[in-house]
């Protein structure tokens, strides 16, 4: 199994250290509570001038069992009777955005996530889907991105033919692991027929897109054990493939604790299982998109990334630039204009501000012109792996090289190091550097804390 490039496993643990992982800058650390519900209706009116597509995001929290390495916002119940009160606080919140936005704009991109969308009952569903449709107008257009993150243990082939009645046309399933061992240590027992049966489905179906969902660094796990899974998951043909790192941070997520330390793998193991599945996927055909995403060359988001106009935002990687991102439900962040918003994360408050007529908005900040040049920065570095300094200079109407020499001089060992090469006005990441994308992206966060702490997760 040859690698894509060469591989330097001592450079790579001298950089893994912790850093944001980018899905928005400012990061969540740096929202204030000062922000309110005014900030953000203000905000929500700016953006009607620009007239920008909307992008949905749909957070339902709930599942019916707590898997081990879960730091999600969610809600772990068996009780379905939560669901359709749910239901009427996002009807709610959905009633007291619509006065602020020119609803004729197109929702372009609509995404559910959780928790398990797929906890609701059909009917549930399509009574959420004529909730948003009749709020904002849904979208016909073959080009939508309308996506939701499916449970394959929940889900059955009669779900998915439900989901494109109701005009999704792409689907991400949570697999993790297929090893038995590593399923039951993380209490997700997910046999891989059940996969494999959804999968076949969407297929036939014709959903534009499927996503598989897998972790490494989990416990018992092993380069070997993973290949194995790597394996498998190949043979199924998705077209994309998420690898994300495993951070285990048990002071600050309950359900971390069931995980023995030491049954996780070490740092050398954990970057060989990491070496393992660049060979593999790349092996196999697919793009590394950069950090945790891996594409199908014909894939929109690899098209995307090829034509310059990958965007990164709190779901990951997307293929749909330019949208104004109105998020709804509990913990649900906004990028709205030049702010970001995030309602409360605790369930009780949520209901609290929607039953009292507010919206649930907790806190946000609205973004200095330095932070919108550096989130642009940051953002081509990770969408492009690489950063033009003369379209920053253009687009922004500064000298880029001598307003962010600060950045640059932090990015001087990097390059000694080979991970970053400067070559006139251009930043591009190498082959390795794009392994630590987060570290090159970290020399251009002015709010960075001097030492990361483990707020943020491990970069490898």
């Amino acid at each position: 199994m040859a690698d894509p490039f060469t591989w330097d496993a001592a450079l790579l643990r001298r950089y893994d250290t912790h850093g944001p992982r980018y899905s928005s800058y400012p990061t969540i650390y740096s929202f204030s509570d000062d922000f309110d519900e005014q900030a953000y209706q203000a905000a929500l009116a700016r953006s009607n001038a620009d007239g920008r597509p909307l992008s949905l995001y749909v957070h339902i929290p709930f599942c019916r069992k707590a898997c081990h390495y879960c730091a999600c916002n969610k809600i772990a119940t068996k009780n379905a009777k939560v669901v359709e009160p749910y239901i009427s606080r996002l009807d709610r919140e959905m009633v007291l955005i619509r006065p602020h936005l020119d609803t004729r704009r197109e929702v372009a991109q609509l995404h559910w996530g959780g928790g398990t969308p797929s906890f609701l009952s059909l009917d549930q569903m399509s009574d959420l889907i004529d909730r948003l449709d009749a709020r904002f107008g849904l979208s016909n257009s073959r080009h939508r991105d309308y996506a939701i993150e499916i449970d394959p243990r929940e889900a059955d082939v009669f779900t998915l033919r439900h989901l494109q009645a109701l005009g999704f046309n792409r689907l991400s399933l949570g697999v993790q692991d297929l090893d038995p061992r590593v399923q039951r240590a993380i209490n997700r027992i997910q046999p891989r027929i059940l996969t494999e049966a959804l999968l076949d489905e969407a297929d036939r179906l014709g959903f534009r897109s499927l996503n598989l969902d897998l972790i490494y660094g989990l416990p018992l796990q092993t380069r070997d054990s993973f290949a194995a899974t790597l394996e498998q998951v190949i043979a199924m043909a998705p077209a994309r493939i998420s690898v994300f790192n495993y951070a285990h941070m048990p002071e600050r997520f309950t359900a971390q604790r069931h995980i023995r330390a030491e049954d996780l793998p070490g740092p050398e193991e954990k970057l060989a299982i990491l070496r393992t599945t660049i060979a593999m996927l790349t092996g196999a055909g697919y793009v590394h998109i950069g950090m945790d995403h891996f594409a199908r060359s014909n894939d929109s988001l690899a098209i995307a990334q090829r034509e310059g106009t990958l965007q990164r935002n709190f779901q990951g990687y997307s293929s749909h630039a330019q949208c104004d991102l109105v998020g709804l439900g509990v913990s649900a962040i906004s990028c709205v204009d030049d702010v970001y918003a995030q309602n409360h994360i605790n369930l009780a408050d949520y209901e609290a501000a929607l039953d009292a007529s507010h919206l649930p908005t907790a806190r946000g900040i609205r973004l200095t012109f330095d932070d919108r040049i550096r989130r642009h920065a940051i953002e081509q570095l990770m969408c492009d792996m690489k950063l033009d300094l003369d379209e920053l200079s253009e687009t922004f109407g500064i000298d880029a090289p001598r307003y962010l020499e600060d950045a640059l001089e932090r990015l001087e060992t990097p390059q000694r190091d080979g991970l970053v090469l400067i070559e006139g006005h251009r930043v591009v990441a190498t082959p390795l550097g794009r392994l630590l994308i987060r570290h090159l992206a970290m020399a251009f966060d002015a709010r960075l804390p001097l030492k990361p702490d483990d707020r943020f997760s491990r970069i490898v």
